[in-house]
């Protein structure tokens, strides 16, 4: 089964509609369907959480059905550890990109995983030996192809 690790900004996609939320649903639907295992730290459930609230679209009963919806997707959540933290450490000096950012990109290079973000100012900052393991979510069906 295909490992993928994707952040906030895939997740949020899922619940609300934005440029290439079609994309990220693509992503849930192959993971729903048993097809791929999504990886995330557990920082992702604040991340999400806290776009949700600031968007202003959920009121609190949204807010709290959207995170029981998180908690039930059965992510596979990963302990950021010695290697994963050493790597995240590394390319958040090197390349000037929060540590929060780089915890999924430490993830997806320590595993040996792609990440998806749709974050583009993060796929900009990254060098091109790294952008073997961070991908645009614009890239998503090509893994599939």
């Amino acid at each position: 089964m295909i490992e993928i690790v994707i952040d906030a900004s895939v997740v949020v996609k899922w619940f609300i509609e934005e440029n290439e939320s079609d994309k990220a649903k693509f992503l849930r639907d192959k993971f729903i369907d048993g097809q791929i295992e999504l990886l995330i730290p557990s920082l992702l459930y604040f991340e999400v959480m806290n776009a949700l609230k600031y968007s202003k679209l959920f009121d609190p009963s949204e807010l709290n059905d959207a995170g029981e919806s998180l908690e039930n997707y059965g992510f596979k959540v990963i302990t950021i550890k010695k290697e994963i933290r050493e790597c995240m450490i590394k390319i958040a000096v090197d390349h000037d990109i929060s540590i929060y950012d780089t915890s999924y990109l430490g993830i997806s290079i320590a595993l040996g995983k792609i990440f998806f973000t749709a974050d583009e100012k993060i796929i900009k900052k990254l060098p091109s030996k790294l952008k073997e393991f961070g991908k645009s979510l614009k890239q998503v069906e090509d893994i599939f192809n």
